[in-house]
């Protein structure tokens, strides 16, 4: 499983990343609450840094890898849209306030881009080595799928994640958050505030996520440089997404399912190629993923749009 990616391109690729966040963190420095249009222009922003990534490695890795690279990157960003539900249930249970929100999701990201390097490198070595884990993976994808699909949408509890249990059993914590820190001190001693406890949570839960990511993400491609790239770039983009679509996430009530086709489509791939049964081309891959999303959010809008409209009082 050879990486397209050359030494060159890996090292821009990291220039890249760190320019990325330099600006990131340097535009939001202060403590302010940003706007809806605000978020909007920098999602817009980190989507089209990410096509423009795609379109100018296209000429050095192939057409098939600009494809799963596409592919992948749909995948990982429509997973993560899926996910920050699971942020907003966070940030509400520790009373965390939207000013202070953009510090945690920062450090959060950045620590995601180390924990998925991890995770991806490790991933296609184990496929690289052992065989039978293509299956093992399309199987876990596809039953991924199915639980998505028949899940009932079950509430997050945060006091049962294993790193609130523990930070909270070991560590003092402060509710003094006013400064934004992740520290602060008190009687002489430095404590931790609740801004630390939720980025450990948020960090944790990530983990979780990348359980289910990966393996679709490594499903479509196995090459590194267009798995991690493709992971990156859908990251990146998710702090300006979570302020874009906190005020209205539960108008795409039908994601889940799409996901869920997504997913189990992802995973069929994975098993038929691992059999060399058939392998799916990567242009039709991107069709059906997109295709299965769009049609998935197509339906949520239509029936938000249609529960509006019946709700809405009659004139008489």
């Amino acid at each position: 499983m050879v990486s397209t990616g050359t030494p060159l391109m890996w090292a821009l690729f990291g220039v890249l990343v760190v320019v990325c966040l330099v600006i990131d963190l340097g535009v939001h420095k202060k403590h302010h609450e940003m706007s809806a249009k605000e978020a909007l222009v920098w999602a817009l922003v980190w989507i089209g840094l990410a096509v423009a990534f795609g379109i100018g490695m296209s000429p050095f890795i192939g057409g098939a890898a600009t494809l799963d690279y596409f592919t992948a990157y749909l995948l990982e960003k429509a997973l993560s849209v899926d996910n920050l539900f699971v942020f907003i249930v966070l940030f509400s249970f520790f009373k965390i306030e939207r000013e202070h929100q953009r510090r945690v999701l920062f450090w959060g990201i950045l620590g995601a881009l180390v924990m998925r390097a991890i995770f991806i490198f490790l991933g296609v070595a184990l496929l690289q080595k052992f065989h039978f884990l293509f299956y093992v993976f399309g199987g876990f994808l596809i039953y991924t799928g199915f639980k998505l699909l028949v899940s009932k949408g079950e509430e997050v509890d945060p006091q049962k994640n294993l790193a609130y249990r523990l930070f909270s059993r070991f560590f003092r914590i402060s509710d003094n958050i006013a400064s934004g820190h992740f520290f602060v001190t008190e009687n002489g001693k430095k404590v931790a505030t609740r801004l630390l406890l939720v980025l450990v949570v948020v960090e944790a839960t990530d983990v979780v996520f990348a359980v289910d990511s990966i393996p679709a993400v490594l499903a479509v491609t196995t090459d590194p440089f267009v798995v991690y790239t493709s992971n990156i770039f859908a990251i990146l983009g998710l702090r300006a997404l979570y302020f874009l679509l906190a005020g209205f996430m539960a108008k795409f009530r039908y994601l889940n399912v799409g996901l869920a086709f997504v997913l189990a489509f992802i995973g069929l791939k994975m098993v038929l190629a691992a059999g060399n049964w058939f392998k799916v081309p990567a242009a039709a891959s991107l069709i059906v993923v997109a295709s299965m999303l769009a049609l998935a959010v197509a339906a949520s809008l239509w029936a938000d749009a249609k529960e509006r409209q019946e709700n809405k009082p009659s004139v008489r």
